[in-house]
């Protein structure tokens, strides 16, 4: 039995909190030796519930360890949590990457593009398996149109800077890295981004702080469509981890991480700047 370390900011959070159960699940289905085992958290008592990481591991079945290098020296595969403070993936990865477990950084992948990219030199420099992705990644209707040239995506959540990191993820999945200029138009609360590519391919994302639709809508040369959202992701998110843990391979391209990364870095800075194009 593989045992998996959770490395976090506070550990009682949504994903800490449900991680435990998905990946049980798709170890059940696909015959899979993984278990949660091991838990590091920097910050003592959650914010969101007030639980402490003690109480936390007794429901969950899990050892808290004293510091982070007791958690990498125990595992044998890593998730590198805090999902809500991405500023910690680049600390959190210098301590966990000497040890050279296959490790997944969760969304966001990293607070910069420049963070992002010192995370990618880490892996280089221990040879350590690695990968990140927002779950949205992993919406089985964005393959419902091929050759996908123009698209646009919704999402809404508590901030733009927290939650934008979905849209780009669909965006980067279905048009590929090649994207060079973004505007951001307000209305009201809605933000609207539009992404501009050197040729035909083009992207609206849109944000909102309430609810919006699960819609996605995308076009072709041939075929246009809207579609629904009806995977179940983050089972779909879990099962890749786990794979990934097995053989060691990326699912898909890992420069459209970068790309990720440089698009929400451009994004954000044209909310400030609205009704312009932000070359970058």
């Amino acid at each position: 039995m593989k045992k998996i370390g959770f490395v976090d900011f506070y550990i009682s959070e949504w994903h800490a909190n449900n991680y435990p159960a998905w990946i049980k699940e798709v170890c059940g289905e696909n015959s899979l030796d993984f278990e949660l085992a091991y838990v590091w958290a920097e910050q003592d008592i959650s914010p969101v519930d007030g639980r402490s990481t003690a109480e936390w591991c007794k429901e969950f079945g899990a050892e808290q360890c004293a510091t982070i290098e007791e958690l990498c020296e125990k595992s044998d595969v890593i998730f590198i949590l805090a999902p809500t403070n991405p500023e910690k993936h680049l600390p959190y990865a210098k301590a966990v990457f000497p040890f050279g477990k296959p490790t997944y950084v969760d969304k966001t992948f990293a607070q910069t593009l420049c963070e992002a990219k010192e995370i990618f030199a880490l892996s280089e420099k221990y040879g350590t398996p690695f990968f990140s992705s927002s779950a949205l990644r992993y919406e089985k209707a964005l393959d419902d149109v091929a050759d996908c040239r123009n698209i646009t995506v919704f999402i809404s959540g508590k901030t733009v800077d927290e939650y934008i990191i979905h849209d780009v993820e669909m965006v980067v999945k279905k048009l590929g890295i090649g994207a060079d200029k973004v505007m951001c138009v307000k209305n009201g609360k809605q933000m609207f981004f539009h992404l501009g590519y050197a040729d035909d391919r083009s992207a609206c994302l849109v944000y909102a702080p309430f609810g919006l639709p699960g819609d996605t809508i995308m076009e072709s040369a041939t075929e246009g469509k809207t579609v629904k959202s009806r995977s179940a992701i983050f089972n779909e998110l879990i099962a890749d981890i786990l794979r990934f843990f097995e053989d060691g391979n990326v699912s898909f391209d890992t420069a459209q991480t970068l790309e990720a990364m440089k698009i929400r870095d451009a994004v954000l800075s044209s909310c400030g700047k609205c009704g312009e194009w932000i070359s970058f």
